[in-house]
């Protein structure tokens, strides 16, 4: 039956990984036509047999060559939907239209839109005068700030303008990458997936867990056993942090290390704050969390004050 067939297919795919009705309705089309030398689907069309003919784009010779034959048009990787619309107008005034049908050619798989990131990122590098300048150091404080916006509206609980968020974090991410000379966005990528797999051997190995406490369990002897016997129980910890939060993850280090008792003790300034954090961490509590809900009370208290008349 005549017909116009725009067989699409995923930038995010590997060209020639088509599916099989893909490679069906190519071997049976009367014409096959691209728009470019330069598609990505052609020379593995070509390979297979498949006779592709680089044509000038034209709704109006589409729409005829469809109206005699099985006519396949390879869509250019971003959609051709200014053609497809183009092709659309002029079917509205025929009596008898040909069959228009659109060929999904390769589906996403989930994460595929990260790779647009990522090449949005190398393009804005290598573009863009203020992305280009960007250093590690420069950036180090986007990264804090995006992290923040993202706890803000955790504890908000706009989850809309969580996923806006996380998106910003995400982009400092393959940012940094970018600008690294010693690894790559893929070796980031790599180095958390071998600490994931590595970390979850009751996942991926033969290691069998009770409970979430085991999980945690396995995992802080594994972390200690790649630390390695001379670490320190403190390695890793990040001494930039709010010093709420540093006061509970050292002290959370050193009580699972079974530091001594008189170690807490301290008459400096801070003592009593220091104090008071074990005692919120023992009772199960986030001290950061903690302080920063009485600082959300106190400023709605104060804005409340502010807008009554």
């Amino acid at each position: 039956m005549p017909g116009l067939t725009f067989l699409a297919s995923s930038p995010r795919v590997a060209p020639g990984q088509l599916t099989w009705s893909a490679w069906e309705t190519l071997r049976s089309a009367d014409r096959v036509l691209a728009g470019s030398a330069e598609h990505p689907q052609l020379p593995y069309a070509r390979q297979a047999g498949v006779t592709v003919e680089v044509v000038e784009p034209d709704a109006a010779t589409l729409v005829r060559e469809a109206s005699s034959g099985t006519v396949v048009w390879l869509a250019d990787p971003d959609g051709d939907e200014a053609l497809m619309r183009q092709v659309g107008s002029l079917l509205i005034g025929l009596d008898e239209p040909p069959q228009i049908e659109v060929v999904q050619g390769a589906y996403d798989l989930p994460g595929a839109r990260f790779l647009d990131l990522v090449a949005v990122m190398e393009t804005l590098r290598r573009e863009c005068p203020w992305d280009r300048k960007q250093t590690h150091a420069s950036l180090a404080p986007y990264l804090l700030e995006e992290a923040y916006e993202v706890v803000d509206t955790i504890e908000g609980g706009d989850l809309e303008a969580l996923r806006e968020e996380l998106g910003d974090v995400l982009m400092q991410v393959v940012f940094h990458a970018e600008v690294s000379q010693d690894f790559s966005v893929d070796d980031v990528a790599e180095g958390i997936v071998e600490k994931l797999v590595r970390r979850h051997p009751h996942v991926f190995g033969d290691v069998t867990v009770a409970d979430a406490d085991e999980v945690n369990a396995n995992w802080d002897k594994i972390k200690a056993a790649e630390r390695g016997e001379d670490a320190s129980i403190f390695h890793g910890v990040p001494m930039a942090q709010p010093a709420l939060s540093l006061a509970d993850q050292l002290q959370r280090r050193a009580a699972k290390a079974g530091v001594p008792e008189e170690l807490f003790a301290d008459e400096e300034v801070g003592a009593d704050l220091f104090a008071l954090v074990r005692r919120l961490r023992e009772e199960g509590r986030d001290p950061e969390a903690e302080l920063r809900a009485a600082a959300r009370r106190f400023r709605d208290r104060v804005q409340e004050r502010e807008d009554s008349p």
